[in-house]
């Protein structure tokens, strides 16, 4: 397998905006299809989601069999291994710790002058769906990842929308996780059909205000059609990490590290990005050699991604590397440099930062403690990753004493009169 090998200096604008693009879909034809599928939910709710999940996932199922049972969440947590619950347990214990502390002060005041006091007060969103993929895998990890800053965010209502197995059942590690982290609102269906139910309610399947969570490109286009229904959250398309390494880096490790993002799809994107062309000749051959110790699809996942939105991006110098890097904006990124503390303060936009030579992004992923939901497609730039505050809001608070009233008033008035609001203006004026 040859990467494609890009010299910064000399890529052309097709390439670089191909690069740059990443496998970012037109999902004109999909949102097509979730407009049709959503309005016929909304019209015949749960017959219509049955219907669509026979389509779609090919699974039979009936409106009662729609809900997870507790039975069900008991079966599979004790019929997943022990080694696998262990893992789990201990990823919950350090994620709930990680978003544990960025919870806010549930309520905070100050003063801005004498009689005026101004503040904030949080709250938690009264429900939330979590949307937990199913198309390549089972995927324990994505629910510890949106369910644990819920649950530390003390949302009242959870409840988890994910598509069922070939026998029609939510795979034992999903069910696992819900039992450890307390979830146990859980429905067999995904896709359009998962989205549209939450979103405007079904018999079975409750009406919710956000949903949050990765999924295929016809959830994404459902998010879309139904913006105007439900909060969608952040975007989260395919996966992608830049592996920032210097002279210095290992190469085993850094070869190890850079196939990791390439694995989850065709359409994800793994860059290695450096100065050194040292570096990316021992680095090609070790990749290719850890190729061979791989599953055939996994295998073939990586190599087409290295020689369509991944490879190789040889720049002049570090600095050159990091401006590339903060462009890019990357869902996950590795810093691999002599000094890795040293260049932390030089990446702007990356959903998560990962220093040195063993944090490699399965640690982020699974069990480290920052959450693994990150903002993909250049959405770092702006978007930040899921947290607890996806799962709270904040009110303003404002009070005025009688004689901090009569301070202010005439300030008031003078915005009001200039913007020719009249009754604000009353409201000041008039007061007694």
């Amino acid at each position: 397998m040859n990467p494609n090998i890009y010299e910064l200096s000399k890529m052309t604008k097709e390439q670089y905006d191909f690069i740059m693009k990443r496998a970012e879909l037109d999902i004109t034809e999909q949102m097509k299809v979730a407009k049709e599928v959503s309005d016929d939910v909304k019209a015949r709710g749960d017959e219509a989601v049955l219907e669509y999940t026979a389509k779609f996932d090919r699974v039979q199922l009936t409106a009662d069999k729609m809900k997870v049972t507790p039975e069900e969440i008991e079966a599979g947590y004790n019929n997943l291994d022990k080694e696998t619950r262990e893992a789990i347990e201990y990823a919950y214990k350090n994620i709930y710790d990680f978003h544990e502390k960025q919870l806010p002060e549930e309520m905070w005041f100050t003063m801005v002058d004498d009689g005026l006091m101004v503040g904030e007060k949080t709250t938690p969103i009264v429900d939330v769906c979590l949307y937990v993929p199913h198309g390549k895998g089972s995927f324990p990890s994505v629910l510890c990842m949106l369910g644990i800053p819920a649950v530390v965010a003390k949302v009242p209502k959870i409840v988890v929308v994910t598509p069922p197995n070939e026998k029609g059942e939510v795979d034992d590690a999903i069910l696992a996780a819900a039992k450890i982290i307390g979830i146990t609102e859980i429905y067999k269906v995904g896709g359009i059909q998962a989205v549209a139910a939450v979103a405007y309610g079904t018999e079975t399947i409750p009406k919710c205000h956000k949903i949050i969570g990765p999924g295929n490109s016809y959830a994404t286009a459902a998010k879309r059609v139904l913006a105007n229904h439900i909060d969608a959250g952040l975007p989260a398309g395919p996966s992608e990490i830049i592996v920032l390494a210097d002279e210095k880096a290992d190469p085993e490790k850094v070869a190890l590290d850079w196939m990791i993002e390439a694995e989850h799809g065709p359409d994800s994107a793994a860059l290695l990005v450096t100065h050194s062309k040292e570096l990316v000749e021992k680095v090609v051959p070790i990749v290719n050699r850890q190729l061979e110790k791989i599953s055939p699809k996994r295998k073939e996942f990586i190599e087409t991604n290295l020689t369509t939105y991944g490879g190789v991006i040889l720049t002049n110098s570090l600095d050159e590397s990091i401006d590339f890097v903060n462009e890019y904006a990357p869902e996950h990124m590795e810093v691999m440099t002599e000094k890795p503390f040293d260049t932390l303060p030089k990446i702007k936009n990356a959903g998560e930062i990962l220093l040195g030579d063993y944090t490699p992004v399965t640690l982020c992923n699974f069990v480290l403690g920052p959450n693994a939901i990150l903002p993909t497609g250049g959405f770092a730039k702006t978007y930040s990753s899921v947290s607890v505050q996806d799962f709270l809001k904040r009110s303003s608070v404002g009070y005025a004493s009688k004689d901090g009233f009569e301070k202010v008033r005439d300030y008031a008035y003078r915005f009001a009169k200039v913007e020719g609001f009249d009754t604000h203006g009353l409201a000041v004026k008039e007061r007694k």
